[in-house]
């Protein structure tokens, strides 16, 4: 199997860390990969960052207005010359320069549609500093209804899937990445792959890890189960409750 995986960046005013993420990419030891960033016209200098790589083939910019994150993730997508897709939120970073080439090795060995494996959550001042493990476990249909889900952030698809099944529904606000995943991993014949490797350094204070953004996101994450016919409160409730051991 021939690789080229597409790597969506989607950035709005994060001059303080794009250039963190960006090296993390250009450090990975697999080289055959795009590097796509849409930029939703940030304001500060994120695009005078971004530019100071113009002469690198493998990053391609667009940057004009979008209507948030997900619309932005879907043109990235749209935009994608790769087989396979990811993402890389422009305030994290790979775990190690290898990431890549572990997730490259998988897809020849496996042919997987869907590839998941796990994250850190760090300060973002001092990335060294570990806050959560994220280890996501091998994968099962049953646990969805437990409120099990992989981190969005390790997540490795076929193009193909998105050509399919859809792109992100943009009427989720938050959670479109979980009702996304949802829908995917329900696909009866989808060959699914654990890699039981850290994937990516996610600093903390995310979107939706905002406090003022939480009611929103459970509400989101409630709608998207019912949708799905996946459970009720409890798959909510259990859902948020595994995070808790993931501190410890």
């Amino acid at each position: 199997m021939s690789i080229l995986m597409s790597i969506i960046t989607v950035t709005l005013n994060n001059s303080k860390t794009i250039e963190r993420s960006i090296r993390s990419v250009l450090k990975q030891s697999f080289r055959n990969y795009e590097l796509i960033i849409v930029d939703g016209e940030s304001t500060d200098n994120t695009l005078e960052l971004v530019k100071k790589y113009d002469t690198i083939k493998t990053i391609k910019l667009i940057s004009e207005p979008d209507k948030g994150m997900y619309d932005a993730l879907n043109k990235g997508i749209k935009l994608a010359n790769g087989n396979i897709i990811t993402w890389l939120h422009a305030d994290d970073m790979y775990y190690d320069e290898f990431v890549l080439e572990k997730v490259a090795i998988a897809f020849e060995k496996f042919s997987p549609h869907f590839l998941y494996g796990n994250i850190q959550y760090v300060k973002d001042k001092n990335t060294e500093n570990v806050v959560r493990n994220w280890i996501a476990g091998s994968f099962s249909r049953k646990k969805l209804y437990n409120g099990w889900m992989p981190p969005h952030t390790s997540v490795f698809v076929k193009r193909d899937i998105f050509e399919k099944y859809g792109f992100y529904d943009t009427s989720y606000k938050i959670a479109a990445d979980y009702e996304w995943m949802i829908r995917i991993l329900l696909i009866p014949d989808l060959k699914i792959y654990y890699l039981n490797e850290y994937i990516v350094k996610m600093t903390i204070g995310g979107k939706s890890n905002a406090l003022k953004n939480i009611v929103i996101k459970m509400k989101e994450d409630y709608k998207a189960i019912k949708h799905h016919s996946i459970g009720g409160l409890k798959t909510l409730v259990l859902k948020n409750l595994r995070k808790l051991p993931q501190f410890f």
